[in-house]
């Protein structure tokens, strides 16, 4: 099984995830979690040794700490886990940093559930 963490400081997020990787989820394929700041992701990842976590998927405009802070603190600490960055504005800066910093793939909202899912089953293939 594949454990997934998602980023977000709106919570209506996590039915929404839900909602879309329902059958994934009753088939066993993947796990999915949720933080809802980035303080809250990395207690998440520390609590677990070593993380079960392979994918986080982040939002980068959050209060406190940002998902390009997350990110950097999560490859860092954990480079073995793939992190995709989401934002809602589509801006070449945040697209920069966040492949600079070692994304894996930069999504923006609306969420293209498509695409996210080919990039969770490279994953899930990979492992």
């Amino acid at each position: 099984m594949t454990k997934i963490l998602i980023v977000d400081d709106e919570r209506d997020v996590e039915l929404l995830f839900r909602q879309k990787f329902r059958k994934e989820v009753r088939s066993g394929l993947l796990e999915l979690a949720f933080a809802f700041s980035g303080s809250e992701a990395l207690r998440l990842l520390d609590s677990e040794h070593p993380p079960e976590v392979v994918y986080v998927f982040s939002d980068i405009n959050m209060p406190g700490m940002t998902g390009l802070e997350l990110l950097e603190k999560i490859k860092r600490q954990f480079p073995a886990i793939n992190v995709s960055m989401i934002s809602a504005y589509g801006d070449t800066e945040n697209f920069k940093k966040a492949m600079d910093s070692g994304a894996r793939e930069f999504f923006t909202k609306p969420i293209d559930f498509d695409s996210l899912r080919k990039e969770i089953g490279k994953i899930i293939n990979q492992e």
